[in-house]
């Protein structure tokens, strides 16, 4: 499993990769393993208003659906529409095809509540056990 050093994690397995003022925002590796072949992804629509730790869509698999956290406040900017035909990128590549949504970051001191690679990858350690 992967957890790329230069991302933040939140406990409801979303990374984020701070960029300046803006964020990018996907599905952990553990999260898309989890959740098996992702068959469609509902995100929000540019210019809405994202709180953080409150739902901004879905990513449907065969057997379940898990909702999205938002790990940051803030305005999306961008979604990923490649998702929309090709949603198994999310599986592919979570780290950079699969990413979800680009945000304009509203508080950046929300990112110091966010987990390190090394505390992410302990807290689903604990989580398998």
């Amino acid at each position: 499993m992967d957890f790329p050093e230069e991302l933040k994690y939140s406990k409801e397995h979303v990374w984020v990769r701070i960029e300046g003022e803006r964020a990018v925002i996907g599905i952990t590796d553990y999260a898309q393993t989890e959740l098996g072949n992702i068959t469609s992804v509902e995100l929000p629509e540019p210019g809405d208003e994202l709180e953080q730790d409150d739902s901004f869509g879905s990513v449907e698999a065969r057997k379940t659906v898990a909702e999205l956290y938002a790990p940051l406040s803030g305005t999306v900017l961008e979604v990923n529409s490649e998702l929309g035909n090709a949603p198994e990128f999310v599986n592919d590549d979570p780290y950079d095809a699969g990413w979800l949504v680009v945000i304009e970051v509203a508080d950046s001191e929300e990112s110091n509540l966010l987990m390190s690679a090394e505390h992410y990858e302990d807290y689903v350690a604990v989580a398998e056990d």
